[in-house]
């Protein structure tokens, strides 16, 4: 009988491309990646992977079972959310993901509200950029993400994700107190045409959010400063080195020396949690959506 740990092992790879791959969407070492696919080889009498360089790649019969092996998993995974469903209880292990701001935002709240509400339900989290969660979730590393988008740019949410709004969360341009326009009830983004920039880094999601939304109104920002966490942005600004957009989700008292100032047309980003088609049912995962939800309503 085929073992299902090493059938997801090796869905693992054929998503992932990679034996390394592989190993931190499952979160084990490669080592063992390479053990549960040889002992897998060893269980159906085929050679499932192949040398291809320094890396592998599957066989005919590799992907054929890899195939195979999707669907298995996929068809456990609505076993499982449908005896969740049945039973009515929010037990077992819910795996959680968000971007740094709502994790810091949204779970101290709401992980804590699922603790003393669902003492059978075990919960690990984690920090993470949202395109990676989107993948990850797909892939069955996480149970369910909060990702985000911006009003004005679109995060592509994958075919067989499900979806539910948490919360819109405005932002204000910060700006260090001595800033020309720092005395201001409103401004607009084209206000900082000559500042510098505090972004976040190259290639990340709100990066390319705010170069797109400044170059649509003719601005060619001028990066000069760049920090993942919305409090070394903060600092950076606060030290008069520039500007940046700070989100309220999750941001914390401002530091002497900062102004946020709202926008006069509303900067905002949608907040939103996601999770598998295939493990809608479950109730831990609808108890986790509302305790989101309830996190929300109390930063509010």
């Amino acid at each position: 009988m085929l073992n299902l740990e090493r059938l997801r092992t090796l869905d693992a790879l054929a998503r992932h491309g990679s034996v390394s791959g592989a190993a931190e969407g499952l979160h084990i070492t490669t080592s063992a990646v390479s053990q549960q696919l040889s002992k897998l080889e060893r269980e159906v009498g085929q050679q499932l992977l192949a040398r291809n360089g320094r890396g592998v790649r599957l066989t005919d019969a590799g992907r054929l079972l890899a195939e195979h092996a999707a669907r298995i998993l996929s068809h456990v995974e609505l076993a499982q959310s449908d005896l969740e469903a049945q039973r009515g209880q929010v037990v077992g292990e819910l795996r959680l993901a968000a971007f740094p701001t709502a994790a810091r935002g949204l779970f101290p709240a709401a992980l804590a509200a699922l603790r003393s509400t669902h003492p059978g339900l075990r919960i690990t989290s984690c920090e993470t950029d949202p395109e990676l969660a989107l993948r990850t979730v797909l892939r069955g590393g996480y149970d369910l993400a909060v990702v985000l988008d911006w009003y004005n740019k679109p995060l592509p949410v994958p075919d067989g994700l499900m979806k539910a709004s948490i919360v819109d969360d405005t932002a204000d341009v910060a700006m260090p107190v001595t800033h020309r326009h720092a005395h201001r009830a409103e401004v607009d983004l084209e206000d900082f045409a000559d500042d510098d920039w505090v972004t976040w880094g190259e290639n990340e999601f709100c990066h390319e959010w705010l170069m797109h939304t400044l170059r649509a109104k003719g601005i060619e920002p001028r990066v000069a400063h760049r920090a993942e966490e919305h409090a070394t942005q903060l600092a950076l600004v606060g030290a008069g080195l520039g500007v940046c957009v700070a989100p309220r989700l999750g941001r914390g008292p401002v530091p002497d020396g900062v102004r946020t100032v709202p926008v006069r047309q509303p900067v905002s980003r949608h907040v939103y949690a996601v999770w598998r088609a295939d493990a809608d049912r479950r109730p831990s995962i609808r108890a986790a959506v509302e305790a989101l939800k309830s996190a929300a309503r109390q930063t509010g």
